[in-house]
């Protein structure tokens, strides 16, 4: 079977995958997820003129010449509403977040008073100017105003602003649900003693971890021996429970695999099997059931997630409202520290490394060892993916770009 270029094997994945539709979730739901439309503040933030300091709030005036003593004519905690105006020579004891009372127009910081006559005056020792320490309303946003635009993918910090809003929910691209299947009789998945011939099933939870990393419901469909009946039952409640299945093992060129049988006869003979110019992760099979992406990732622990991160991850993302400016994990030019070698072979090739910004401003990377498909330690241990094109590598010293992994 011929190679496919990986950019050709990348582009038949995404257009088959769609974007899923939109809902309204809660701000507790909605973390990294993508907004479907222009969100507007309903009222503005601050709500109220408050202070942004523990002191004293005055009118200006009545501190030039400072020092000067004013009369104390109450206190004010954040939560509480003003319950005594401010005239003039008097001062109010006042907490950071607290409402400005009617009167004042400034603050003065504690530290730069004294108490007098046990609290029932105050010297204050420096001159206030008007506004000094007094968050306006509407300082942050003012009602009506547009908060964020249609496409932002939302962080911590933008929940943070849609709940200092008065929000509670907001429109978005739903959370895809991804199962992910184990098949074959060689795996143990109990912690049980091992025998000859049988491995453990680490891809399982890896890939559910990636899944989970990217966003998505992740959902444990479980693990299935070599029976084309129990691979069919799996498969067919995860295509049709989930928006898309994740796979591994059964797709190299001459496996013979009940995976293979079932996901031609559910896909009604749309599977496609590919061998892609890539090390590691060259097979990778994808196909829709009933309308449910499906992808088939090499059994290879370390391939596994490289073809994870290359295929699975960005259609997902595609299918939850991501541009495709942001399906990839970020790219960087790094300086290596060591060679980089690698023979020809019309492959692109990824190597595990450790990526590092260091004081000159650039990122630097090192290997993490041994580059097979079966060592998932140095895959563990690697934070990014050098991108080497075909050729003999790269040289200690020269530049490579990267995959930022973390």
């Amino acid at each position: 079977m011929a190679l496919i270029p990986l950019a050709t094997a990348r582009s038949r994945v995404l257009a088959a995958c769609s974007p899923l539709p939109a809902a309204s979730v809660t701000l507790a739901e909605a973390l990294g997820l993508v907004t479907t439309a222009a969100v507007d503040a309903p009222e503005p933030v601050p709500p109220f003129d408050n202070t942004a300091m523990d002191g004293y709030a005055v009118r200006a005036a009545d501190t030039a010449g400072a020092p000067v003593h004013l009369r104390v004519v109450g206190s004010l905690a954040a939560g509480a509403a003003p319950g005594v105006p401010v005239g003039a020579g008097e001062a109010v004891r006042i907490m950071t977040g607290a409402p400005m009372p009617a009167g004042a127009d400034a603050i003065v910081m504690v530290e730069r008073t004294s108490t007098v006559d046990g609290g029932t005056s105050v010297l204050i020792e420096v001159a206030a100017q008007a506004g000094d320490h007094v968050r306006r309303a509407g300082d942050d946003l003012v009602a009506g105003q547009e908060v964020f635009p249609a496409g932002t993918q939302l962080s911590p910090g933008h929940l943070g602003v849609l709940a200092s809003t008065g929000r509670t929910a907001v429109e978005v691209v739903r959370r895809a649900r991804v199962g992910v299947l184990s098949t074959g009789d060689e795996l143990v998945d109990d912690g049980s003693p091992l025998r000859l011939g049988q491995i453990r099933d680490s891809n399982r939870l890896t890939l559910l971890g990636l899944v989970h990393e990217a966003a998505c419901e992740a959902v444990d469909l479980g693990r299935c021996g070599d029976s084309e009946d129990d691979i069919r039952s799996a498969l067919s409640a995860g295509t049709a429970t989930c928006d898309a299945v994740v796979t591994s093992g059964g797709v190299s060129v001459g496996d013979f695999d009940y995976v293979k049988v079932v996901l031609d006869e559910l896909s009604g003979g749309s599977m496609v099997w590919m061998q892609v110019a890539v090390k590691p992760a060259k097979p990778l099979a994808f196909g829709v059931v009933g309308g449910t992406p499906v992808f088939g990732l090499p059994g290879n622990p370390v391939s596994s997630m490289v073809s994870f991160e290359l295929f699975a991850r960005p259609a997902l993302r595609k299918m939850m409202g991501h541009p495709p400016s942001q399906l990839d994990r970020p790219r960087v030019i790094a300086v290596t520290d060591e060679p980089l070698p690698r023979r020809p072979d019309g492959k692109v090739h990824l190597v595990r490394v450790r990526a590092a910004a260091e004081e000159d401003g650039r990122y630097h990377v090192r290997s993490t060892g041994a580059q097979q498909s079966h060592l998932l330690w140095a895959m563990a241990r690697a934070n990014a993916l050098a991108v080497l094109p075909d050729g003999t590598g790269v040289d200690q010293g020269g530049t490579v770009q990267v995959m930022l992994l973390a």
